[in-house]
Parts: structure tokens; C-alpha cells; sequence
């Protein structure tokens, strides 16, 4: 993936990042997965006051795809604030479902870092 693309898929996960429903945490995030089809995919955090409910825009980003036809990616770029954020638990094990090979954390600074999935997750769970 080159660079122009790489800041593509960085600039669409900080544009949904300002769509976040993020009142009780104030912790805004965005996601943009590269689909094989050259499509980019977006998603961003929706919380809920029943905290189990909330959405991490990774989950959204990649259910949208899915929902839309698209079931194989490239790479999945993160957007949060001042630090690399990784993606949590559930959301690693839903990027490692749709063999999500390589993710860019970001920082607001206009910094990133690319990490492989495998490392974030080096055990998941399959069937």
C-alpha cells in the first residue's frame, strides 16, 4: 500500500471520528478499513448509557463493510487522539475474523505506525 493511500485511509478515520457519539466518555474514535475492493469503509464509537452496548468504531467499521458486500481487507487505520491507541479485545478478534492483516494506529499529531494484526493478536480464536 503506498503512502498516498495510507494518508487516504488515515484522513477518512479522522472525518467519521467527528460523527462519534461519545457524551459519557468524551472519547472520541474513528475507523477506516481498506475493503480488497479498493473501497474504503468507516465506523466510529457509539456509546450507550449501558456501557456493554457501546460500539467501537472498529466493529462498526468492519459490519458496515460486511452489510455492503465487502468481506476482505487490506488494512484498517484507527484514529483517537495524542496516543497510539490499539484496538481492544473484541475488536481484534472481529479484524482477525476478516483476516485484517495490517493496522495503522494514529496520533493527532499526523504520526503513524503500522502493526500487524498477528502481533496485537497473536492467539485468536478460530474455529
Amino acid at each position: 500500500m503506498d503512502k498516498a493511500r495510507i494518508d487516504e485511509l488515515i484522513a477518512a478515520a479522522f472525518e467519521v471520528r467527528e460523527n462519534a457519539y461519545a457524551p459519557y466518555s468524551e472519547f472520541t474514535f474513528g475507523a477506516a478499513l481498506l475493503g480488497m475492493d479498493g473501497r474504503i469503509y468507516t465506523g466510529c464509537n457509539v456509546e450507550n448509557g449501558s456501557y456493554g452496548l457501546t460500539s467501537c468504531a472498529e466493529r462498526n467499521a468492519v459490519f458496515t463493510a460486511v452489510a455492503e458486500g465487502c468481506r476482505n481487507f487490506a488494512a484498517v487505520a484507527l484514529a483517537g487522539g495524542r496516543d497510539f491507541i490499539v484496538p481492544c479485545g473484541a475488536c481484534r478478534q472481529v479484524l482477525s475474523e476478516f483476516n485484517v492483516d495490517r493496522v495503522i494506529l494514529t496520533k493527532c499529531d499526523g504520526s503513524y505506525k503500522i502493526v500487524a494484526l498477528k502481533d496485537l493478536l497473536p492467539c485468536p480464536f478460530s474455529l
